[in-house]
């Protein structure tokens, strides 16, 4: 069966192309938002040749594909005949979500277009740092310079990309989106930003607008939480705007009032507040490491498989930027490196038992895929059939992530959690970076190895 057969039994499985409010993707898993779900057909779905594994999970149905996922995408939206987020207009029959499931879907639905780009840039970091660490290379060469600007220009001009990819989402205009994001990262405020950190004497701490209403200054650069809901907020005003506006007036009008009131928006309220909140999640996080930096570990190490399942793993990815850009550095993408050795190391030891050539021949591409930053083919199509070495990889997760965050281990950049990424941990750390890879594979492979006696047929 190819792609598109595939693509079309799946439509007919969850109830046809008018069962589906919207369609998207993440790295591995086609997502949908059904209208019916009592249409579905998990267990033939998960029949299908290249599926593996269906799932419904905070009012989304996810199907696993795996590393070929983008491929099957644009397969689907050719059958569907429509954009990313624009498969049908009946998304306004589906019943209210609940605040998690909208969470979720926001969160993953905006991350996940845009993960190739911050996971590529974000180990072209790694490999510099790594370079630079062994000084191979200078860090004040014109070759580190070149370098660093092609992997920093992700990052830095990040809410650009999340603009796009939130007005997919939220279903508005994305050069508008792009605009309000302009708007937050022009020079005037960032350098206004920057002269506030450094305690210029000619720092300010907020413009007014009309002498009266005050644009607080912040560098916005690298930002996360305050574009995407000034997006979010951009999405109620341009449909406002557009319903009480005169059709005559609407072409010119219409985006002029509606960038002039985002903007406004997003400058005074969104702005200010998402940075404020921005910095509470971290603080939260950083509370949980200031009672103990080990049983903040076990705790993350320990969710962390279980998060991937449900999807919920895209809600530490805010977080982390967030610390990138107020701290420095982070301590938790450490801990999903973990997290996926340890997924690794129990698929690898599944694969070693595994008698079967054609289950061997499916366990063994998982389990280097997990290796290699990717763990939902291990999950979805190895450790859910293998439930003791599910638990297996959980506890190491656990543990080698208590052990990292004992130590201190910690990244000064994103990058994708792949056994190529260590050479982002060259430094101080680099040594407990090292142990904790080889604790999360080798006890997660014993411990699978005795807890899996029986032989995979």
């Amino acid at each position: 069966m190819g792609t598109r057969d595939a693509i079309n039994n799946i439509i007919h499985l969850i109830g046809g192309a008018d069962n589906i409010s919207k369609a998207w993707h993440c790295m591995t898993r086609l997502r949908f938002s059904l209208i019916d779900e009592n249409k579905i057909d998990q267990s033939e779905i998960k029949k299908i040749p290249g599926v593996l594994g269906a799932q419904i999970q905070s009012d989304q149905f996810q199907i696993i594909i795996g590393p070929q996922v983008n491929s099957w995408y644009e397969q689907l939206t050719q059958v569907l005949g429509s954009a990313p987020g624009q498969t049908a207009s009946t998304q306004q029959k589906k019943a209210r979500k609940s605040l998690v499931s909208m969470f979720m879907d926001t969160v993953s639905g905006v991350f996940g277009p845009i993960v190739p780009a911050i996971a590529g840039a974000g180990m072209i970091k790694g490999l510099l740092a790594g370079l630079i660490a062994l000084k191979m290379v200078s860090a004040k060469s014109d070759t580190v310079i070149v370098i660093d600007l092609i992997a920093s220009g992700v990052f830095y001009f990040l809410p650009f990309f999340l603009a796009i990819s939130a007005a997919r989402i939220f279903k508005t205009n994305e050069y508008l989106a792009a605009a309000v994001a302009a708007c937050l990262m022009y020079p005037s405020l960032i350098e206004a930003a920057k002269a506030l950190a450094t305690h210029s004497p000619n720092a300010v701490d907020a413009f007014y607008f009309l002498n009266v209403v005050p644009v607080s200054v912040f560098n916005y650069a690298s930002s996360v939480i305050p574009v995407i809901f000034s997006v979010l907020a951009l999405s109620y005003i341009h449909r406002w705007v557009d319903k009480v506006m005169p059709d005559i007036l609407k072409t010119v009008f219409t985006p002029t009032l509606t960038l002039f009131l985002a903007a406004l928006v997003a400058l005074v309220v969104i702005g200010p507040l998402g940075i404020y909140l921005g910095k509470a999640l971290a603080w939260f996080i950083e509370g949980l490491f200031g009672v103990s930096a080990s049983f903040a570990g076990l705790v993350v190490g320990a969710i962390r498989p279980v998060a991937i399942l449900t999807g919920m793993h895209h809600a530490m990815t805010p977080i982390a930027l967030q610390n990138f850009t107020d701290r420095g550095y982070d301590m938790l993408m450490p801990m999903m490196f973990m997290a996926n050795m340890a997924i690794a190391g129990s698929t690898f030891a599944i694969w070693k038992q595994s008698k079967s050539r054609e289950e061997r021949a499916v366990v063994l591409p998982a389990a280097i895929s997990a290796l290699l930053g990717i763990t939902e083919p291990a999950l979805f199509g190895v450790l859910t059939r293998y439930k003791k070495a599910f638990i297996a990889a959980t506890v190491a997760s656990s543990i080698a992530s208590a052990f990292i965050a004992f130590f201190g281990v910690r990244l000064y950049g994103y990058i994708l959690s792949s056994i190529f990424s260590l050479p982002a941990y060259i430094g101080p750390y680099f040594i407990f970076a090292l142990l904790g890879v080889a604790l999360a594979l080798g006890l997660s492979f014993t411990m699978t190895t005795l807890l899996v006696r029986e032989k995979a047929e």
